[in-house]
């Protein structure tokens, strides 16, 4: 294992096996807590704060004995570039052998451009049209970030999706149409939209049957999850 910090990474839980977090892969997914958005449809509220469940030699260990059944991990949150440690983790994982992703809102574009030469993959947030950031997260200016984080990506020439939790409570059909426009503009090649479930088991909003095909039309690649 990597030498110790001095700082404790913010583990706020761990999926050992994942086939839905890094499109194609087998993964483990390691949840960093901590993040500075209050978006009112968070799945994962508990990790809003920075508060460890875990220590990061559980979880490397669990790691270890993996290598062979995973082809990667992925770290989620919470946001994941909020916590100090995740360059020395993601060096951890990557001297285990495995491949390393990584789930972001785009918060913090400058510590995504420090990382993304130890990324195989991003899956990137783009919750909504600018216009309507700050009444999703709860913090003004909070859309700013998130197209520099893209405009950083493209620019990387990687491997990442972007994708959109969505309910018409929050976002009409009409301005997923704009945003997924805009994204293809930009040079996005790979999109995802995710149905907004209000508790488990209940009924996900799912746009027309039109709007899915003009999400189709827009990206080599799109998919509704």
């Amino acid at each position: 294992m990597p030498e110790v910090l001095a700082s404790v990474p913010n583990i706020g839980g761990l999926t050992p096996f994942s086939t839905t977090d890094w499109p194609g892969r087998l993964a483990a997914v390691v949840f960093v807590a901590g993040c500075p958005w209050r978006c009112h449809y968070c799945h994962n509220p508990g990790l809003q704060e920075r508060q460890a469940v875990l220590a990061w030699e559980q979880v490397y260990e669990l790691l270890a004995r993996r290598r062979g059944l995973l082809d990667g991990v992925v770290f989620s949150g919470g946001e994941p570039c909020s916590d100090a440690t995740l360059p020395w983790m993601i060096d951890g994982v990557r001297a285990l052998g495995f491949k390393v992703g990584l789930h972001t809102a785009g918060i913090y574009p400058r510590q995504l451009q420090g990382l993304l030469h130890r990324l195989d993959w991003v899956g990137l947030d783009v919750k909504t049209l600018p216009q309507g950031y700050a009444a999703l997260t709860g913090r003004r200016y909070s859309s700013a970030p998130v197209w520099t984080s893209l405009e950083l990506l493209l620019a990387w020439g990687g491997n990442f999706e972007c994708r959109t939790t969505w309910s018409p409570t929050w976002l009409p059909e009409s301005g997923l149409i704009d945003l997924a426009q805009e994204l293809a503009r930009r040079g996005v090649q790979n999109y995802a939209v995710q149905g907004y479930r209000r508790a488990a088991g209940a009924i996900v909003d799912m746009p027309g049957t039109a709007t899915q095909e003009t999400l189709g039309r827009l990206f080599p690649t799109y998919e509704w999850r």
